[in-house]
This record gives structure tokens, sequence and C-alpha cells, in this order.
């Protein structure tokens, strides 16, 4: 996993990470990968297909965040952009990630 600092114009630094989950909406449910992650949002890779659109409201399940809930930034090419709903819980959950992703960094350069 790699910090992406903004260096792209994004307001928010990234993680790049190699999660599995899965992505419901609705009553569709599509096995994803979580590229990168920010404070604010995260990029998946699909592996399959949902009615979703722009302004949608989906849930991410992960065995490292438990369960977020997002909305649709966007949709292309079987990614998608999430917006993270930033309720206190999914905020405590992205803060512990960052918090145990940064602890990892600093023990591999040790």
């Amino acid at each position: 996993m790699s910090a992406n600092k903004g260096s792209d114009g994004r307001k928010t630094p990234r993680i790049r990470c190699r999660l599995r989950g899965t992505l419901r909406f609705l009553h569709q449910v599509v096995d994803i990968r979580v590229i990168d992650i920010s404070h604010r949002g995260m990029a998946l890779e699909l592996h399959g297909w949902v009615e979703a659109r722009h302004g949608s409201s989906v849930e991410i399940k992960t065995t490292e965040f438990g369960r977020i809930e997002g909305i649709v930034r966007w949709y292309r090419a079987g990614k998608m952009g999430i917006q993270i709903d930033e309720t206190s819980n999914t905020a405590a959950q992205i803060g512990a990630y960052f918090k145990n992703f940064h602890k990892m960094q600093t023990l591999g350069a040790a």
C-alpha cells in the first residue's frame, strides 16, 4: 500500500489498497475490490454490474471497515467512486484504518 498525497489534484491524501468486499445497492450485491481510500471517499473495482447511478446511496462491506455507507459520485468501465457518508461511526472506522495504516508504514520503515 502507498499513500498518495494529492499530487493528482485530489483534495485529500489517498492510500492505495487491495481490500476485498461487497457493494450493496437496493437488492443487488456485487463483489468489489477497494482500489484506494481517503478520509472522504474511495475508488472501487466492481466484479459485476449494478444499476446504481450518480447520487445513489450504496453500502460497502469489508473485513477491515465493517459496513460503510456512501454516495456514488461516478461509475464507468467497471469502476466506481464513492463519497463516504461522514457520520461519526463511518468517520471513526475510516480514521482507525488510516491510523493503523500509518503505524504499519512506520514499522516497515524501521
